[in-house]
Formats: C-alpha cells, sequence, structure tokens
C-alpha cells in the first residue's frame, strides 16, 4: 500500500478515534465491503492499521466521498 495513504501502528492513536471499520464505513456509504476495498484502491478512502492489523477508514475521507457522491447526484438533477 501507498505509504501517503496508510498510518501505521503508533502513529495512528488519534487517527484510529477518528476513523470506522470497514463493513461501518460501507454501511454509512449504502454500498458492499467489496465497493469500499475499490474505493481504496482508487484512492477516494484513505486508511490506517492499527497495531493489531485491522483496517479502518478515516472520517474526513469518507466524509469527502460522501460529499462528492452528494454533488454528482445534483449535477445529474441538474441542479
Amino acid at each position: 500500500m501507498d505509504s501517503a495513504k496508510t498510518a501505521i501502528g503508533s502513529d495512528c492513536g488519534d487517527l484510529q478515534r477518528r476513523s470506522v471499520l470497514l463493513d461501518h464505513a460501507a454501511e454509512l456509504l449504502g454500498v458492499s465491503r467489496r465497493t469500499v476495498y475499490y474505493r481504496i484502491r482508487e484512492g477516494r478512502l484513505t486508511t490506517i492499521r492499527t497495531r493489531s492489523g485491522s483496517q479502518r477508514v478515516l472520517l474526513d475521507s469518507l466524509e469527502a466521498l460522501l460529499w462528492s457522491m452528494h454533488l454528482q447526484s445534483m449535477a445529474r438533477r441538474g441542479m
């Protein structure tokens, strides 16, 4: 993974509080877990790894993606 997109272990104490598990990110976006992985690979979602090795999505990137989806929806409706 790209080191600019992923923080490791001890550097992510505060970031972990501002992140969600992949399943929760999928639920918030209304997509499957697989789609969350695609968005991570595309660089549209940023993740961290916890000390235990689990991957979490940063809320800032989740909010940015939701805003982007909202704007695209409005553009399709001609607003």
